[in-house]
């Protein structure tokens, strides 16, 4: 998902979020026949609790994703005006992604009406439906929804829910990959169905986790990029210089790792709050990815555990009861990746093989969990 730019979450933990912005519809949308990929579907909706309506949003148009700088990997963000005159509080969300053999993730940002007139502005400065937007956009924005594959809507607490402003906007960033697509990529016209209510509910915020990656070949791999700087650079020039300081702030924050297959993360919490359902995100060579509070202590509790990771199932899980959190609390997350992998997943086995640390493409790593949480 997005670089570690800007921070605007109840645990002010290590939250990354984007903003970027294109064309916007409001028109009733459709969003047409899938692909097969990893999970296509359009699932029936849940049912509407009291006093909640539906809004389905999307691209005005199909967009054909073109990675900049001879790679695979398009991040794409596009800016839809939900046309709220009124404030409402998003409780729900399912993301309907069209063509799935290209569709990534995707990533949902409220842009207050204060910041939408600086969105608009990056709209226009590049042509074409939406703009590349690797990690951050410059527009401050909150994370208010995200699909990565086998995520559907997830119900929470009905007295909770993400509020919108009149005026307000939303985000919506796509990461379209192309390896292991034959030919042209095709084109993808990808929305989502929100679930909103009128009623005044108690604010949702989306924290984020994060520890680095340092994965290096295995014994039986070589080649130019099982150097790390070699490999450095080449992430750089895959997604542009500022890509790197996610690479440089993770090592500040949590300390350069020794290189291997595990590594961790620990986050104090710096505001009371309560985290409500957690996700954790890898990509394809992760394999295990653990988040505790305040570990090795008495008070010690798993908020997620996925001991056999699968790409496919990135799924939100509810967690039994609210977890508060305080200030003095530590967070830590815990990620294994395989570099093994790499010879057997298909999409990855003609690249050549690679030092691995934290980076936006497919082919890179992350190592992120995602909490919902609220402030009471």
């Amino acid at each position: 998902m997005t670089r570690l730019t800007r921070t605007a979450s109840a645990l002010a933990a290590a939250v990354l979020l984007a903003a970027c912005g294109a064309t916007a519809t409001t028109s009733p949308y459709e969003p047409g026949t899938g692909h097969a990929g990893h999970g296509a579907h359009d699932p029936e909706p849940l049912p509407l609790r009291d006093g909640e309506r539906f809004m389905t949003l999307g691209m005005p148009e199909p967009y054909t994703p073109a990675p900049p700088n001879g790679g695979t990997d398009d991040y794409r963000c596009f800016l839809i005006d939900p046309g709220l005159e009124e404030q409402v509080f998003l409780t729900g969300a399912q993301f309907l992604p069209q063509n799935t053999e290209l569709v990534h993730h995707a990533i949902f940002f409220r842009v207050g009406p204060e910041h939408v007139a600086e969105a608009e502005r990056l709209d226009e400065s590049m042509p074409g439906q939406g703009y590349t937007c690797f990690g951050d956009g410059g527009v401050a924005a909150a994370w208010v929804a995200h699909w990565a594959p086998g995520t559907d809507e997830v119900l929470l607490d009905p007295s909770h829910g993400y509020a919108m402003p009149p005026g307000s906007r939303l985000v919506m960033q796509v990461h379209y990959n192309t390896l292991g697509v034959e030919g042209r990529p095709g084109t993808d016209r990808s929305g989502i169905r929100l679930r909103v209510t009128d009623r005044a509910l108690q604010p949702f915020d989306t924290a984020l986790f994060s520890a680095p990656i340092e994965l290096p070949c295995t014994p039986e791999e070589s080649g130019p990029l099982c150097d790390r700087a070699a490999a450095v650079r080449d992430l750089g020039r895959r997604f542009g210089e500022k890509s790197l300081d996610q690479v440089d702030v993770l090592a500040q924050r949590c300390g350069r790792p020794e290189p291997g297959p595990t590594q961790h993360c620990d986050l104090p919490v710096e505001r009371p709050a309560r985290i409500h359902a957690m996700a954790g995100h890898m990509h394809l060579l992760g394999r295990a990815i653990k988040v505790e509070l305040n570990p090795g202590t008495p008070e010690a509790r798993t908020l997620l555990d996925v001991p056999a990771y699968d790409f496919d199932d990135q799924a939100l899980r509810p967690l039994p009861e609210p977890v508060a959190v305080g200030r003095g609390d530590v967070v830590r997350v815990t990620c294994t990746h395989d570099a093994g992998l790499r010879a057997k997943i298909p999409q990855l086995r003609e690249l050549d093989p690679r030092y691995v640390v934290w980076g936006d493409g497919t082919a890179d790593e992350m190592c992120l969990g995602i909490a919902v949480a609220s402030a009471t």
